[in-house]
């Protein structure tokens, strides 16, 4: 299927919202449980949950809380429709407003941008633009940070474009970096932040 951007109406009452992830899935279940609290007023809601990697623990998460869940994986040879074509043929099928990245590791490319130009935001793990781009993910990004001698750190959601973490930057949170921190006890300060970045991100789209 091929989308025709100015024939798709993408806002709906509420924003149906997906989420894209790849591994353990704490963003995601700090989503799911702001919707259950009331955060999202009634404005947004969470309708799937997409993964390339069938083992994610955040496809649990979904279950859980009764969400459908969805797998692709990144395609295998040239002749299969890509992993952001497919995200796309999904999204508009279920009219999906708002797309979520909360730790999703393949890259998005393609019409699904352009279409959703403006509808998808992504958690990074560092105060960007530093410590972004290729190759930068997961304890990569902490590493950097440890080995630049920074004395502070945080994440970012950012509107995704064509480029890897160029998008606007909608929302950042700082944290310390200690004297004594590793990458592990680095990364367990962000997660804290970033469990309340996205969903104040989330909040800040669907009420746009």
């Amino acid at each position: 299927m091929r989308v025709q951007p100015e024939r798709f109406v993408l806002s709906e009452n509420p924003v149906k919202m997906l989420i894209l992830v790849s591994g353990n899935g704490s963003n995601l279940q700090a989503l799911i449980d702001a919707e259950k609290q009331g955060v999202f007023e009634g404005a947004g809601t969470i309708t799937g949950v997409l993964s390339d990697r069938p083992c994610a623990y955040g496809l649990e998460r979904a279950r859980l809380a009764g969400i459908p869940v969805y797998i692709e994986l990144p395609a295998k040879s040239g002749t299969e429709p890509s992993l952001s074509d497919r995200i796309l043929d999904l999204a508009v099928k279920n009219h999906v407003g708002l797309i979520i990245l909360a730790g999703f590791l393949s890259l998005l490319r393609g019409d699904l941008i352009k279409v959703y130009a403006g509808k998808i935001i992504n958690l990074h793990p560092s105060l960007l633009p530093k410590f972004g781009g290729k190759g930068m993910m997961g304890e990569a990004v902490h590493q950097a940070v440890l080995a630049a001698g920074e004395t502070e750190s945080g994440c970012t959601v950012h509107l995704v474009d064509s480029g890897i973490d160029t998008g606007t930057i909608l929302i950042q949170r700082k944290v310390p970096v200690l004297p004594s921190d590793s990458s592990r006890s680095l990364a367990d300060r962000i997660h804290h932040a970033e469990h309340i970045a996205i969903v104040e991100a989330a909040v800040m789209m669907i009420r746009r």
